[in-house]
């Protein structure tokens, strides 16, 4: 298959820097700054929506070198095996990361928002509105996600 490069479009900050702590992200404010080649318009707009979707890299954790085999969600042994494309997780291909975020601000290049569960120094690679009518109604799951994601988003 045919490779590509992306180039970040701005980094996250925040007072998160350890990537194994991975609960309790409803709470964490962080702030995107978009890189200047893109001008101080660029987030122009955005604040009339109440969340963003952010499209980041997760750059500190390395891919695995085989995904063909389902591991325990996590690597928890109390959750069922998975295949790669059925958990969110950082060790994944490509290590990208989407996560919808309440917008608190936006000035100029600054975008402020809460529940990015992304460490700072986080390149970002895009950030798109979310829109209700790109966003399912009705969404379902196993039991064993919403048990262990009781406090992930947690304020």
């Amino acid at each position: 298959m045919p490779s590509f490069e992306i180039t970040p479009i701005g980094t996250v900050r925040n007072d998160r820097t350890d990537v194994q702590h991975t609960d309790e992200w409803g709470a964490v404010r962080s702030t995107i700054t978009v890189d200047e080649r893109f001008g101080e318009a660029c987030l122009q707009g955005l604040e009339g929506f109440s969340h963003v979707e952010v499209l980041f890299v997760f750059d500190q954790l390395p891919e695995l070198d085989d995904y063909r085999e389902p591991r325990p969600y996590r690597g928890r042994p109390d959750l069922p095996p998975v295949g790669v494309f059925a958990g969110r997780g950082p060790r994944r291909p490509n290590r990208i990361g989407v996560t919808s975020c309440a917008i608190e601000s936006v000035h100029g290049r600054q975008l402020t928002v809460t529940g990015l569960d992304a460490v700072t120094g986080t390149p970002v690679i895009d950030l798109k509105p979310a829109m209700r009518e790109f966003h399912p109604k009705d969404i379902t799951q196993p039991e064993w996600v919403s048990a262990m994601m009781s406090d992930y988003f947690k304020p």
